[in-house]
């Protein structure tokens, strides 16, 4: 499979452009609750005061021109023009959504989508769909839906040519099922024991429930990206907040690197320009790395922190295959305002940290 364009093309193309760049930064950033007022989000009450919605996009600003991303995947988009504006400000001329929140009330917003900015052209962009067929023969119905609409956008980027880039939100931990509200009387002894077992029953189905969603998120996806990969030839990059550890059983699959048909297994040099890795793990095996240094977590949940963001990367950016182009020379998550945020500056952030990878041409 031949993944790359001829050389003098892409020489030409970056000529024409005034585009002659030797690094390229990636960035994923979950903007939460992105909403421009006077919409609010879930609730009447969650409208930004126009101060505090000011402060929102200042500090988005400052994150951008410190770290000068060239690509951006976001999550928890509900205000796209507003966003689209912002970033075309900073430089950002290529913008895309696929999908739009829903609006449940004259103003309340439920369910926001996933976005991508660019400094280089974005040459199309669609929907990601489970394919029904897929769906049943892994026993779930024809008309699974992801949960947000995950986004793959083609960027004609520098050196590489015309690269698939996703950008996915999948579903959270949270239990897809409630208790019913206690009619019991127990003003005496606290909530009653139905209820209680009613709570219990509901978090451990509600919360198989959303790994179940997370994980057929996942497999459908990586299924969709191999279609395409074998289609187009087009190098990969996978970013989001994927909501859960990529080791674990959901999201497993898409960083396999095993295959247990043994016959199939040897066929190497095919696999290796299938799968997809970490993007901190193609950094700790390059020189660039500190190998002491462990991976900051990008969201915690009381005090404990979680990886959950994460930028996942096909072979043309593994410094290992013989014939990539670049490699991961720096990666960073930044999460000043989650570890010692101060509330002039960092009260209307975000709750996530930002993962930026360097992706440096070989010499």
């Amino acid at each position: 499979m031949d993944t790359l364009h001829d050389l003098d093309t892409l020489v030409l193309a970056n000529t024409a452009t005034n585009i002659i760049n030797d690094t390229l930064k990636i960035a994923t950033f979950n903007l939460f609750n992105y909403i421009e007022p006077p919409l609010a989000y879930y609730d009447f009450e969650n409208i930004y005061s126009q101060e505090s919605w000011q402060k929102k996009q200042a500090w988005i600003c400052d994150y951008l021109a410190q770290y000068q991303p060239d690509v951006i995947g976001f999550q928890e988009v509900f205000s796209a023009s507003a966003l689209q504006q912002l970033l075309a400000e900073q430089g950002y001329n290529h913008f895309s959504v696929v999908d739009e929140p829903n609006i449940i009330d004259d103003y309340i917003c439920r369910d926001p989508v996933v976005a991508i900015a660019s400094r280089y052209p974005i040459k199309a962009v669609s929907a990601i769909m489970a394919d029904p067929h897929i769906a049943t023969s892994i026993g779930i119905s024809a008309d699974f839906a992801f949960s947000r609409k995950p986004l793959r956008a083609t960027i004609d980027l520098p050196h590489i040519g015309d690269t698939d880039c996703y950008v996915v939100h999948l579903k959270s931990k949270r239990p897809m099922l409630e208790a019913a509200p206690d009619s019991g009387n127990a003003a005496d002894t606290g909530l009653t024991k139905t209820h209680v077992l009613a709570t219990l029953k509901a978090e451990i189905m509600g919360s198989w429930g959303s790994s179940i969603q997370r994980g057929s998120e996942a497999a459908l996806l990586y299924h969709a990206i191999l279609e395409r990969r074998e289609e187009s030839g087009h190098p990969v990059i996978l970013m989001g907040d994927f909501n859960d550890d990529i080791q674990q059983t959901p999201l497993q699959c898409l960083t396999t690197n095993s295959i247990r048909d043994r016959q199939v297994s040897d066929q190497k040099q095919i696999l290796d320009t299938f799968w997809l890795t970490d993007s901190f793990t193609l950094y700790q095996n390059t020189d660039n790395a500190d190998h002491k240094v462990s991976r900051s977590p990008t969201h915690y949940y009381g005090a404990k922190g979680n990886v959950l963001d994460y930028i996942l990367l096909s072979c043309e950016f593994n410094a290992e295959y013989n014939a990539s182009l670049f490699e991961v020379s720096a990666y960073q998550t930044y999460d000043r305002h989650l570890i010692n945020p101060i509330f002039d500056r960092d009260g209307n952030s975000t709750d996530h940290g930002i993962v930026n990878v360097t992706l440096s041409l070989r010499s």
